[in-house]
């Protein structure tokens, strides 16, 4: 059951979810006339919809909700009704929509982490199913080009795809690379990958998946107490791993990964604070910096420095005997700023990949990870 309102502006309102949530574990798509949301990653049922251009959307919304709902839509657009609640329909395409919904939300907020065990997705190979998967739900988007740039931004990919495929691959590998043709092809897209491509959906080859696509695996060593100071521990303890307020793959997605220790130097007090890296190697002079607050004294910046495996950095703090010590991770100029605490939906996420990883329609991408 979805319910179907008129707001500002003529624009119209599909709701069928609880709504709430946070940003990351929201999945969000922007189609013809509308933006599709659904507010729980963990739980993808019938989308919300916010639909500014409903001539343009009825093109779709008959395939993923149902006749029902598009004539619902159709009468609150018209003034005929100010709401109603309709029965949504389970679709195939409906189905599909979510699984893009999905794949785009892990390209951004797939909490990869060597310490929670938890292997990153070969991003090339996920955009290739991308760019598949948004082809066959090519209803829902009027000349979009995103397909045929997902195509040219991800086609490293192809070859070992291929390779793999023939080697007697999966049905699953054999759709998105049909797919990706068909795509190429409405675009006119050519090129020496897409060349093999059309070639190579006749013939057999000899590669395994989880050997063609490599990722930075070696990344986070665990994080623990920073040890590179000198004087007495004083206090030590983890901080706030928001992953809101950094780029994706900056910093270990683990909860635990950013630890801080307060040493006695003297008569002085120095914070020393490291945060496990995570997969992604940022461009020269892009610092992340720690928030930084002990009892009431005002939030000091620390800028961290990226090592091999972790970014580390220090700073002198007020003497106190209080061990009230706040640490949080951030990329200025990208930091929305801190809000909820959201730990309980950064452990559901977690436990999303988990079963991910292991669910009969993985994404080819999480098959990879998986046979790490």
């Amino acid at each position: 059951m979805v319910r179907v309102s008129r707001v500002d502006h003529g624009a119209v309102r599909i709701t069928g979810s609880a709504g709430g949530g946070v940003d990351f574990t929201r999945a969000v798509l922007d189609v013809a006339g509308a933006v599709l949301s659904w507010p729980d990653v963990t739980d993808l049922g019938v989308p919300d919809a916010e639909i500014e251009d409903v001539a343009d959307a009825q093109q779709w919304i008959w395939a993923v909700y149902g006749e029902p709902v598009a004539l619902a839509v159709q009468a609150c657009a018209s003034g005929e009704i100010a709401e109603a609640s309709v029965e949504s329909e389970q679709t195939g395409l409906g189905r599909l929509v979510a699984r893009l919904a999905y794949g785009h939300w892990a390209a951004r907020w797939w909490p990869a982490s060597r310490i929670d065990a938890i292997p990153a997705l070969a991003e090339d190979l996920l955009g290739l199913e991308l760019a598949a998967l948004t082809h066959e739900c090519q209803q829902l988007f009027t000349d979009s080009p995103e397909a045929a740039e997902l195509i040219e931004q991800h086609q490293g990919a192809l070859e070992p795809l291929i390779q793999w495929w023939r080697a007697g691959g999966s049905s699953a590998a054999e759709r998105v690379l049909r797919s990706i043709d068909e795509a190429a092809d409405a675009a006119g897209l050519d090129g020496e990958p897409l060349r093999q491509l059309r070639s190579a959906l006749d013939g057999p080859g000899t590669t395994e998946l989880a050997a063609s696509f490599p990722t930075q695996e070696d990344f986070a060593l665990a994080a623990g107490e920073p040890g590179t100071g000198t004087g007495r521990v004083v206090v030590s303890g983890v901080g706030v791993n928001d992953w809101r307020r950094y780029p994706p793959g900056f910093v270990d997605a683990a909860e635990d990964a950013v630890t801080w220790a307060v040493r006695a130097v003297g008569a002085r007090r120095r914070i020393e604070i490291l945060a496990a890296a995570g997969e992604v190697e940022p461009a020269p002079g892009v610092r992340l910096a720690a928030e930084v607050r002990v009892d009431a004294s005002p939030v000091e910046r620390v800028v961290l420095a990226r090592g091999d495996a972790e970014w580390t950095g220090g700073a002198e703090v007020p003497a106190t005997s209080s061990s009230q010590v706040d640490v949080g991770v951030l990329l200025p100029g990208f930091d929305p700023g801190s809000s909820e605490d959201g730990r309980a939906e950064r452990a559901a996420v977690r436990e999303l990949a988990r079963r991910r990883l292991a669910a009969e329609d993985r994404f080819l991408a999480e098959i990879v990870a998986a046979d790490r």
